[in-house]
């Protein structure tokens, strides 16, 4: 397998419940590269990220997505997550009556293989570094996943994920809502120390603030189901300093959304 991984997606197309979400998305993203998704509330951002990690509420209708050359489409959630897709989502899941560290060995090993598993004493040596740069306490490892969290440690507690599974694409939806500064700080701490040709990172968000943080190659527009503009990182400081509505006159487009908060 190549050490520089590459996420390629060629005409998506995604409904939900018969209504088209995504209307042909085309995206290539390589390791090394930080690409940054913007768009107004409802043209389908989260969608993508969803349908990328196989979400079964978003049904496929067009389309290829291949990730190293392997169809993306075609595997199973859990297959997706070994290949090294990574999702930090919005809206963390809470489980009870499973630790934090538990939950993290298992998905690692799992990552890894039968009979490749790591060892206590490695993964707790890598669980307290990666929780040290967090600025996590330790007694996090030891609560069950996400309960109780507040939305800040959730999104921190994403990012350690992330900084464990060490996957080949992380996609990192909405990282920043509700982070204050201090904590965008440390979260954009966390991906940054995660960057090098071997991960490839799509960013969505709706603010310029932690592209300050997170330094894009690439910022893609996402209107009407699709990107409709792509530039380098002056282009997120425009839409931060003029809003969407250049983007709809330059292009002609009457109706940014596409009918759901997506």
């Amino acid at each position: 397998m190549s050490t520089s991984p590459k996420l390629t997606i060629k005409d998506l197309r995604v409904s939900i419940d018969d209504r088209e979400i995504l209307k042909g998305v085309n995206l290539e993203v390589k390791g090394g590269e930080v690409h940054a998704i913007m768009g107004p509330n409802g043209t389908g951002k989260s969608t993508l990220a969803s349908a990328l990690m196989g979400h079964p509420r978003y049904e496929v209708t067009g389309g290829e997505v291949t990730l190293d050359g392997q169809d993306v489409l075609e595997m199973e959630v859990d297959e997706r997550a070994r290949a090294g897709l990574f999702l930090a989502m919005q809206y963390p899941s809470e489980v009870s009556g499973v630790t934090n560290s538990d939950f993290l060995r298992s998905a690692i090993n799992a990552k890894r293989g039968e009979g490749n598993e790591i060892s206590l004493m490695k993964f707790i040596r890598q669980l307290d570094e990666k929780m040290a740069l967090l600025e996590m306490d330790e007694k996090f490892a030891h609560r069950y996943l996400n309960e109780g969290f507040s939305g800040g440690e959730k999104k921190r507690n994403e990012i350690l994920q992330m900084m464990m599974l060490q996957p080949r694409i992380a996609i990192l939806d909405e990282i920043d809502s509700g982070l204050d500064i201090d904590a965008l700080k440390v979260v954009a701490k966390g991906v940054n120390s995660m960057l090098s040709p071997e991960l490839g990172v799509l960013i969505i968000t709706h603010y310029q603030r932690l592209l300050n943080y997170i330094k894009p190659d690439f910022v893609h527009v996402f209107m009407q189901g699709r990107i409709v503009k792509s530039g380098g990182p002056e282009l997120a400081e425009r839409l931060e300093a003029e809003g969407y509505d250049w983007v709809k006159e330059e292009l002609g487009i009457e109706d940014e959304t596409v009918g759901l908060k997506a």
